[in-house]
């Protein structure tokens, strides 16, 4: 993560903000003002606030306040209920997902991850759709909202795509209702339908969308609790295979004509417990889907195990394990919005419209932080001689290195004078001293006489 000093930097953070056109990309998704300060400026105002260290309420207070826009014109900017935020992620999310497809392999494996986390609001009584919802970290309700996000991630970065931030399905569980008065025809209208969805649906949607907007990926990620069979089978019709954690649960396999459950399947299997991978088996489910289950060491509790279900069964149990582990970012991605872009707690407005857009915010601060890291920490962001350099130092093999070694051995022997064997002796040292480390260390120090 980039530090915030180097993006206090004005110079530099404005650079980074021109080269991905955000100014474009907010008037493409028609979030635009009619009069007064332009939208870009109060966008960059409120993107800057967590570099400043300081929440707009304070820095209203500080000695810069009369260069500052009055209270209500961020209030409204961020309650506004027809702006595109949906649309504007999606554009920067591809802008910054395309410099990083610049930069990687085409065969490298590119993955959607899906995940929830609760955005807790346990002190707010008349906050827009808010809901009783269920917080997996603590096992317990409480007051507030579910974030299901859609990431991309290439095994070094992770870009957010979209959210769907879920109030309740069961009108039980719901506080509080959406407000009467907002137009139907809004953007803002959708979101809060959407609010109301059950979560499967919601997954199955996040992906559509991302798909449509052009985002392409290898297979869907996901914990647990969405690695359902349902929902497997839709993204598969969406052309995704999924590989997820399993839990035991009701749910019977097939294997040789006998359903067992997940326990009863381990059970049976053979083990080979000198590696972390212990068993792996190709089984239907009740349904008749083949899947591929991988049952692994379970590193905080050794002598258990973890089961990894993966709809593809062309791939081997290694890297059905390693394609699982990318989804580890997404708890990163979490943890770095909650507890340093203060996603949650820096505006907590009772419109749904202010939920939308100030997340949308701090997903877009995450992307240009990802963004800046890897031009920052990719070598082959330096330039293409660079990188045209860095290619074949990379794909010159052993065998390769070998052959040059064995031309100059022969030039060595055809050599029939003194001088002329010292000069084939200087030139396998300048050789060897050119070779990529890995090769360099196979070969004892060399000297050569004058």
């Amino acid at each position: 993560m980039v530090h915030q000093q180097s993006l206090s930097d004005q110079s530099r953070f404005s650079a980074v903000l021109n080269r991905l056109q955000l100014g474009k990309l907010l008037r493409n998704a028609g979030i635009r003002k009619s009069f007064g300060l332009s939208a870009l400026a109060i966008y960059q105002l409120v993107f800057s606030l967590v570099f400043e260290g300081k929440n707009w309420f304070r820095l209203l207070e500080s000695n810069r306040n009369n260069a500052l826009p009055g209270k209500d014109v961020v209030y409204r900017f961020l309650n506004h209920s027809d702006f595109g935020w949906r649309t504007f992620l999606h554009s920067l999310s591809l802008h910054v997902v395309r410099q990083f497809e610049t930069l990687t392999s085409a065969k490298r494996v590119k993955v959607f991850i899906i995940d929830d986390s609760t955005l807790q609001r346990n002190r707010s009584k008349k906050a827009e759709l808010l809901a009783r919802v269920f917080d997996h970290a603590s096992g317990r309700f409480s007051k507030g909202y579910t974030m299901l996000t859609l990431g991309w991630s290439d095994g070094f970065s992770f870009a957010p795509l979209d959210f769907v931030m879920l109030s309740s399905a069961n009108m039980a569980n719901r506080i509080n209702e959406m407000i009467a008065t907002i137009s139907k025809r809004s953007k803002g209208y959708k979101r809060r339908l959407e609010s109301l969805t059950r979560k499967p649906d919601a997954v199955v949607g996040l992906i559509q969308r991302a798909l449509q907007a052009g985002f392409r990926a290898d297979y869907v990620l996901m914990d647990s609790w969405f690695t359902q069979v349902p929902l497997i089978r839709r993204l598969a019709a969406e052309g995704l295979a999924a590989i997820g954690m399993v839990k035991e649960m009701k749910q019977r396999y097939l294997y040789q004509g006998q359903r067992l459950t997940l326990s009863e399947l381990y059970r049976v299997l053979p083990k080979n417990k000198q590696t972390a991978i212990w068993s792996s088996v190709i089984v239907q489910t009740s349904c008749g889907l083949p899947v591929k289950l991988v049952f692994v060491q379970n590193r905080n509790k050794r002598r258990e195990w973890l089961a990894i279900l993966s709809s593809d069964l062309t791939l081997e149990p290694n890297e059905i394990v390693r394609i699982y582990g990318m989804r580890w970012s997404i708890e990163t991605f979490f943890k770095v919005t909650k507890s340093y872009l203060k996603l949650g707690t820096e505006f907590q407005g009772r419109s749904f419209d202010m939920l939308i857009s100030h997340t949308t915010v701090v997903f877009s601060r995450y992307l240009v932080m990802e963004f800046e890291r890897r031009q920052a920490a990719d070598e082959r962001t330096l330039g293409g001689l660079f990188y045209l350099f860095a290619d074949e130092v990379r794909d010159q093999g052993f065998e390769n290195a070998l052959q040059q070694l064995m031309s100059l051995f022969v030039e060595m022997a055809r050599a029939t004078t003194k001088k002329s064997k010292q000069s084939v002796l200087c030139q396998l040292q300048d050789w060897i001293a050119g070779l990529p480390l890995y090769i360099k260390g196979l070969f004892r120090d060399l000297s050569c006489e004058s």
